[in-house]
């Protein structure tokens, strides 16, 4: 179940990242959030960033352009 949706579409680095650290400071530890984005950049930026977090990947995969992180909240 998925706690938060945050909505990057339409924006460049780093705004996706941005976005999910705000959104991500409104959770609780072991809440979830699901973050959209297009920016072509996004698997690896975003992958990176959560490796630098205490936050756990569920999932990322990419759908027509569309890419969509599920992440944990640690």
């Amino acid at each position: 179940m998925v706690n938060i949706i945050v909505d990057a579409k339409g924006l460049a680095c780093p705004m996706p990242i941005v976005k999910a650290k705000k959104g991500m400071d409104t959770l609780e530890a072991g809440q979830i959030m699901e973050l959209l984005t297009t920016d072509k950049g996004s698997m690896k930026d975003f992958q990176a960033w959560v490796g630098k977090t205490k936050h756990e990947l569920l999932e990322a995969k990419e759908d027509q352009g569309v890419f969509t992180f599920i992440v944990r909240k640690g």
